[in-house]
């Protein structure tokens, strides 16, 4: 007990003096401790991230199964997410469940320094006032929101387009596994291939479908919590807090809901007429430009509505891409 108040005393006295004097060391503890946080859960997660790609560029490996909806009314439903890496497992082993990994950590370790940079270049701006001026007491709180709104779009839209690369990459690595192609093995052959086939817009493929994703659910999920938190919470019901951090959680879930078609259609422009098997026909069409990939996705999902009204009950579609758009 007396050695742990110790060190408490020890981390209660030099923290904050570290702090104090070495603002810059500490702010830099804190970006590492956000890139390795970061890094760990891009490793825990990333399994599932590459089915689901898998899953959105239309790869569907295994036959549809036998299965009943939220009514109890029997369909047919595609396999899970256990049953895809399983059937990847057999294929390429535990360790194909991770093709792509080194471009992410990449993109996830840069994209939290360029984001902590930019996010502190835009508070140092903002916080600069006028010799003599004072911020205002009732400042408007929706205006509030749109200022800190306002920053983080601009952080994550620095991160989004230098890490943009990396995240072409990724999504390469990934799709060539419908082909059983090995054209992006490697991180320095990634870009030397993408460079030499697509000049310097290849490493932006599907960047501004994926720009309009963040910036899009950024807006929706703050505006939408500071209406709830305003209107719909009262300061005086017990546990406030834990009911706003849950408003922004369902917020933040029904934006990206929202704009999961712009992120659907970055990633079918990202690996679109690359020379991969994935993103070339027969497989899939080309498309010139991210506009043209929507209005022929909205087009096949009008004509699979208007056929399931039809017959009378849901369907299968021969692209997955399609269910998830």
């Amino acid at each position: 007990m007396a050695v742990a108040q110790f060190f408490d005393k020890i981390i209660a006295i030099s923290v904050p003096k570290v702090r104090r004097e070495y603002p810059v060391y500490s702010k830099m503890a804190d970006t590492c401790g956000q890139v390795l946080l970061g890094s760990g859960l891009t490793v825990l997660s990333h399994p599932v991230m590459y089915i689901k790609v898998l899953i959105q560029v239309g790869h569907e490996p295994l036959p549809p199964t036998l299965g009943r909806n939220l009514f109890g009314r029997q369909v047919q439903q595609l396999p899970g997410l256990f049953a895809y890496a399983k059937h990847i497992i057999k294929i390429d082993g535990k360790a194909g469940l991770y093709n792509g990994l080194a471009p992410r950590l990449c993109a996830g370790a840069i994209g939290t320094v360029v984001h902590s940079t930019a996010r502190q270049i835009c508070q140092k701006k903002s916080s600069l006032q006028l010799p003599g001026s004072k911020p205002k007491a009732d400042e408007n709180a929706l205006k509030s929101v749109a200022e800190e709104t306002t920053k983080e779009m601009i952080a994550r839209s620095c991160a989004t387009i230098v890490t943009h690369p990396f995240h072409v990459i990724t999504l390469r690595c990934m799709v060539q596994f419908i082909g059983r192609e090995t054209k992006y093995s490697g991180m320095l052959d990634s870009i030397v291939t993408i460079y030499r086939e697509e000049g310097i817009w290849g490493f932006f493929a599907g960047l501004v479908p994926r720009l309009l994703a963040d910036v899009l659910s950024l807006w929706i999920c703050n505006l939408l919590a500071h209406v709830i938190n305003t209107y719909a919470i009262d300061d005086s019901m017990s546990h406030t807090g834990e009911i706003r951090n849950c408003s922004q959680a369902v917020t933040g879930f029904f934006a990206s809901m929202l704009t999961y078609p712009f992120v659907l259609v970055s990633h079918l422009m990202a690996v679109n007429n690359c020379g991969l098997a994935g993103g070339m026909p027969p497989y899939a069409s080309v498309y010139p430009t991210w506009v043209d990939c929507w209005k022929h996705l909205s087009r096949e999902v009008r004509a699979v509505t208007q056929h399931a009204a039809a017959a009378g009950g849901p369907c299968i579609t021969e692209g997955a891409a399609l269910n998830n758009f």
